[in-house]
Parts: C-alpha cells; sequence; structure tokens
C-alpha cells in the first residue's frame, strides 16, 4: 500500500473514531417542524457547488442524488464525510451562537460491469431534530386572575437515519437510468416541562410531558440521465438529470408519558403512560431536474431544481398545517486549471455556488438563501474535500427570527480498483 493510501485510510478512521454518533447538529427552532431539518444527499464535492448534482456526471466522486449517474464510477469509491456549523440566532432583542457537528455520510459505489451497471451502498443522516426553547406562561387561579407566571421549557432531540441501496444502469452509451431504495429509522424524542414558582406555595416538584415518536420503513426513488458528449469541437458534454421519489408510508409508534421531577434534584419522582398511538408517517413524493454543461476534466457548470409538497404530510393520520411546499434550485460548477500539471495548484479542483430552499414554518413563508464555495485536494486518484456554506435564514419581520449560518464540510474520496482478473497466477 503506497504512503498515500495509507494517510487516506488513517484520516477515515479518525473520521469515523471523533464522529461518535449520527445526530448532533446545532439546536435550530426550524427543526421543530415536520419530521426535522432534512439534510439532503449531497455529499461533499457537491456541496462546495451548492447542492449541484442531478444531472453532472463525475468519475471520481459516487454520485448520491441520482442513482442513474452511477454508471461512471468506473473504479471503487469510497467517501466518508463531517459537517460542522455555527448559528447565530435573533429575534430583534435577544441574540445567542450555537455550534455543532455530525457525521455526514458514510457511501461506498463500485461497478458491477464495467461502465453498464453499479451499485452504491451508504448511511447517513436523514433528518435532525435539535431545538430548546424557554418562553413565560400567565397562570389564572379560579377567578380567572393572574396568580404567578410558568416558565415552559420545550426540548427536541433525535431524526432519521438513512441507510440506502443504489443501481445504475446504462441503457445506451447516453441514457442510463437508476434506482434507490431507503431504509428510514430514528426516533423523536420531544419534552415540555412547566416550572412553577407560586411564591406563598412553593411547588416541590416540575410536571413534565415526554413524548417519544421510533420510526422505521422503506422508501422508493429512481433517475434518469442524459449525456451527449463530443460537442463543437469534441471536448465538450451537454448533461440532463431528473429523479423522481416516490411518496412513501413508514411505520410509527409514539408513546405520550406524563413524569413529575423533584424541583431541586431534577430525579424523577413518579412517570405514567398516557397514551400509545401506533400507525404511519406519510411522507409526499418529489421531484427534481437539472441541466449541465461541461469541457472535458476541466470545468463544469448547472442548474438544478427540486420540488416537495410537504402539505400532504401525516403523522399518525395527523395534518400538520405548519407545513407546505417546499422547493430547491442551485447554481453552481467546478474548474480544474490543469489535471497532470506538476503544479500541485493547478491540479485542485476549485467549486463555488449559490442556492435558495425556502420552506414553511408555522404556516408562514422561511426564506432560506446560501453561498457556497469549495476544493478538492487530490492525492492521486484520491482527494481531501472540502466546501463551506453561508447562509441565512427566515426574517424577524416575517417569522420572529432570523438565523445566521455557516456551515464546513469535509470529506475523503478513496478510488481503488476491485474485482480485476488476473492474467498470471
Amino acid at each position: 500500500m503506497s504512503v498515500s493510501r495509507s494517510v487516506f485510510f488513517s484520516f477515515s478512521l479518525v473520521l469515523l473514531t471523533v464522529s461518535g454518533v449520527w445526530g448532533q447538529a446545532a439546536k435550530s427552532p426550524y427543526s421543530t417542524f415536520g419530521i426535522g431539518e432534512s439534510y439532503g444527499n449531497a455529499l461533499a464535492n457537491n456541496q462546495g457547488m451548492a447542492g449541484l448534482g442531478l444531472s453532472h456526471p463525475q468519475y471520481w466522486y459516487l454520485n448520491n442524488q441520482n442513482p442513474a449517474l452511477l454508471t461512471y464510477n468506473r473504479l471503487t469509491v469510497f467517501q466518508v464525510g463531517l459537517v460542522g456549523e455555527q448559528l447565530d440566532l435573533s429575534d430583534g432583542n435577544n441574540s445567542e451562537t450555537v455550534r455543532g457537528g455530525n457525521m455526514n455520510y458514510l457511501a461506498i459505489a463500485f461497478p458491477i460491469k464495467f461502465a453498464k451497471i453499479s451499485t452504491s451502498l451508504g448511511l447517513m443522516p436523514y433528518t435532525n431534530v435539535d431545538f430548546r426553547l424557554r418562553y413565560d406562561l400567565q397562570v389564572f387561579d379560579n377567578n380567572n386572575q393572574v396568580v404567578d407566571t410558568t416558565t415552559v421549557t420545550e426540548q427536541g432531540t433525535g431524526g432519521l437515519t438513512q441507510l440506502y441501496w443504489s443501481n445504475g444502469f446504462a441503457l445506451h452509451k447516453n441514457l442510463s437510468v437508476g434506482i434507490k431504495a431507503t431504509y428510514v429509522f430514528g426516533s423523536v424524542n420531544n419534552v415540555t416541562l412547566n416550572e412553577i414558582d407560586v411564591a406563598s406555595q412553593p411547588i416541590p416538584f416540575v410536571p413534565g410531558i415526554n413524548e417519544n415518536t421510533y420510526s422505521k420503513g422503506f422508501l422508493l426513488g429512481a433517475g434518469i440521465s442524459y449525456s451527449k458528449d463530443s460537442l463543437f469541437d469534441g471536448s465538450y458534454r451537454l448533461s440532463f438529470g431528473a429523479v423522481y421519489d416516490f411518496n412513501g408510508k413508514i411505520g410509527a409508534e409514539r408513546d405520550v408519558e406524563l413524569f413529575r421531577l423533584n424541583g431541586l434534584s431534577s430525579d424523577t419522582i413518579e412517570s405514567t403512560l398516557l397514551d400509545r398511538q401506533v400507525g404511519k408517517l406519510e411522507l409526499p413524493a418529489g421531484f427534481g431536474g437539472g441541466i449541465s454543461f461541461s469541457k472535458e476534466r476541466k470545468w463544469a457548470v448547472g442548474i438544478d431544481y427540486y420540488y416537495k409538497d410537504w402539505s400532504t404530510f401525516r403523522s399518525l393520520n395527523v395534518a400538520d398545517d405548519d407545513l407546505g411546499e417546499t422547493w430547491r434550485w442551485s447554481v453552481g460548477g467546478e474548474y480544474t486549471p490543469d489535471l497532470i500539471s506538476l503544479n500541485y495548484l493547478k491540479r485542485v479542483t476549485y467549486r463555488a455556488g449559490i442556492s435558495q430552499a425556502p420552506f414553511f414554518a408555522n404556516g408562514k413563508k422561511v426564506n432560506d438563501f446560501g453561498i457556497n464555495f469549495g476544493l478538492s485536494l487530490p492525492t492521486g486518484r484520491s482527494s481531501i474535500d472540502l466546501a463551506f456554506k453561508t447562509g441565512r435564514r427566515g426574517s424577524i419581520q416575517e417569522n420572529g427570527l432570523t438565523e445566521n449560518y455557516f456551515k464546513v464540510y469535509l470529506g475523503v474520496t478513496l478510488n481503488d480498483q476491485w474485482f480485476i482478473k488476473r492474467k498470471f497466477d
């Protein structure tokens, strides 16, 4: 094994060790809605282009956004990544800065039949729930008189994880299709506490409600890609891609528990199971498409669009009126000055892009605009991939909260040859 490959394998083990567990992202009030904040499927190399990837073929990176593009992976590709973020929250009067990090993805792809059939397996977060809200409510007596206030604390943790299997099939040298099966699983825990402090009659305990929802099930998706090579002087390519994620119903079980905490020690005094519900989470269908234009392995530009209507979402047969239509567009590109140059900086791939992804929270539209940039540092056929994103979500006027964020994506890509038939023993 070469020195460069040894370094990459060692670095990958470090990434796996320090990440520990899934679901450690920074706390965001916007993760309270639906099944939480979506992670998306873009890997670090795509994040550098604002998530671009529905149509853009790449030989050195696996494509987790359109399974039809897996047929371009002629080598075995292994990718692992982390994400870290900082959120600056403000409601106009108060502000807070929170930080967090998470294992972002672990994925592998390899050809089953060279340039004809490729497959990919991966594990990555699907959604994240991580928030903590604290506010005061008035306490009334039997005569409807205000006697004191109660401090309410709402806290949510958890999220869903996805384990996927994708396959790409080349029907023609220009046309390929793909399918993706995803097993989604995980739990979301919501806790509400009421800290009542009546001066004349101190209450020695804190009542609370604990709601835990565990979900698991399968989702299906499909993709198609068409690329026309050898355009103009023979070195340009025009590519189109589209994906469709089918709506799905995954099993869910929710336990609602009433409990009391000791007001001084925070120990649980007693707990009672109030309700247990068994049903389904009904997730909406989504579809998207993209177009890209590239010159050999030197540069590429493109645009993607993806749409999903969350107003059809149901949680154990209950609709969430706070949700609505979501869509996302991104424009980005990448540039490699000279892939075979002796000058290392000319072999680096530089990327940039912008995106907008509005969504609904509390029945109101929340704008989310981001600027991305990134680069891949090559080591032979492998690379260290970096991407950065800065942006803003929401406004104080429309949503009562603005969230400025900065995200850092760190990934490692390993390329190797598997299943080589020996000519000599």
